[in-house]
């Protein structure tokens, strides 16, 4: 098999259902979420499987799902086929929240984006993520598209937030709050 088809060389690209032009709403959405895998997936080398093992566990399991988003967001119609994401995806992005979490220290104010190189990476997943979830907003205005796919980035740019904390935390390093914030988040309980 070839790499190049060269099947899109007049702007436009195949989705499950048919084809596009390269920049539609669609193409930007899920091309956006495959962006983000790439920066995951950078941001995962950069970490000690020692210090981390189960934090690569689930960010692997996070770049088959974000694949399962953009599959989703390929789909023309679903009556083409079942969705991928669901809200048992979401569900879970929240309990590894909890998890993760409980292992950092309290915050009250906004923090600044940094910190180890984990972190700082975990922190561009975090940006990344809500671009494609802003995208999938625009998208979903005029287009059909599986919700769970919106509602699954907005918990993962959570994710994101939470495991960037705990990489620094497990680096030693402490998260640079931002001085100008008035208190914003409570203590946790």
């Amino acid at each position: 098999m070839k790499i190049y088809t060269r099947t899109g060389d007049a702007g436009q690209t195949g989705v499950i259902g048919g084809r596009v032009d390269k920049d539609d709403d669609r193409v930007e959405a899920y091309g956006t979420t495959d962006e983000l895998n790439s920066f995951l997936g950078q941001a995962m080398s950069f970490m000690d499987p020692q210090k981390y093992p189960d934090l690569l566990l689930d960010l692997l399991q996070v770049q088959h799902e974000l694949f399962d988003c953009g599959s989703d967001l390929a789909l023309l119609k679903q009556d083409l086929r079942p969705y991928k994401v669901t809200a048992d995806m979401v569900e879970a992005l929240e309990t590894w929240i909890d998890k993760y979490d409980a292992e950092t220290p309290d915050i009250t104010r906004f923090i600044l984006p940094g910190g180890g190189t984990v972190s700082s990476t975990l922190h561009v997943c975090r940006t990344v993520c809500r671009r494609a979830e802003r995208l999938v907003v625009t998208l979903a205005r005029t287009q059909e598209i599986n919700p769970e796919v919106r509602r699954y980035l907005n918990r993962l740019s959570d994710f994101f937030f939470t495991i960037a904390r705990t990489a620094n935390f497990r680096e030693g390093i402490a998260d640079v709050e931002y001085i100008r914030s008035a208190e914003v988040f409570k203590r946790k309980s």
